[in-house]
C-alpha cells in the first residue's frame, strides 16, 4: 500500500511560519500544494495503483485528483484515514457540501458530520488506525492501493514523518 501525505495547506503554511493555529477549518492546498499533488500524480504513474482511497478532508480531496486524472481512477472516500483531531484544519465540511464540491465522488457513506467535535484521544486515533490496518489486511488490492491522507496517520501506520506531497510504501506486515 502506498500511503501519500496531502500537499501544503493554508493551514501548514501559516502554522509552519507561526507556529500558531490560524484558525482554518478544512483548509484548501496552496498553490505549492497544488504542484505538490501535480508531482505526486507523475511520480505515481509507474507504481501499479488500482485503488484509491482518500480523507474527506478538502487539501487530501485536493492532491487525490491529479492522481485520479493521471492515473483514470475513481477515488473512494473514507473517514478512517482522516487526520488526528487537533487544530482548526481538522475541522471538517460536511458530506453534503463536499458531495456539491465534489459531485464525482461518493460521500455516501460518509456522514454529514463525519469529525470529532474536540480532541481526537490519543487511545481512539490509535484503534482507528488499527481498525483501517486490519480492514486493508483483508484487501486483495493492498499492493496496488493508494491512501490520500495526513502526517498522523502515516506516523501511526509507519512510524515515519513525511512532507507534504510525500509518499512511502507500507508493505504487509505489523504496524511500525
Amino acid at each position: 500500500m502506498i500511503l501519500l501525505r496531502h500537499g501544503q495547506s493554508a493551514f501548514n503554511l501559516h502554522y509552519g511560519a507561526t507556529g500558531v493555529d490560524p484558525g482554518i477549518p478544512d483548509a484548501p492546498l496552496t498553490e505549492l500544494g497544488h504542484r505538490q499533488a501535480e508531482e505526486a500524480a507523475e511520480a505515481l504513474a509507474g507504481e501499479g495503483v488500482r485503488r484509491i482511497l482518500c480523507s474527506p478532508y478538502t487539501r487530501a480531496l485536493q492532491t487525490a485528483a491529479p492522481v485520479a486524472a493521471r492515473l483514470r481512477l475513481p477515488v473512494t472516500v473514507t473517514a478512517l484515514v482522516r487526520e488526528r483531531f487537533g487544530a482548526s484544519c481538522d475541522i471538517g465540511t460536511g458530506s453534503a457540501a463536499l458531495a456539491a464540491a465534489w459531485p464525482h465522488l461518493d460521500f455516501g457513506a460518509i456522514e454529514e458530520v463525519w469529525w470529532p467535535g474536540e480532541e481526537e484521544p490519543h487511545d481512539a486515533f490509535e484503534a482507528r488506525t488499527a481498525a483501517f490496518l486490519a480492514e486493508m489486511d483483508a484487501h486483495p488490492d493492498w499492493a496496488h492501493t493508494l491512501v490520500v491522507c495526513h502526517w498522523g496517520v502515516i506516523q501511526a501506520l509507519t512510524g515515519r514523518s513525511l512532507s507534504n506531497g510525500e509518499w512511502v510504501r507500507l508493505e504487509r506486515g505489523p504496524a511500525a
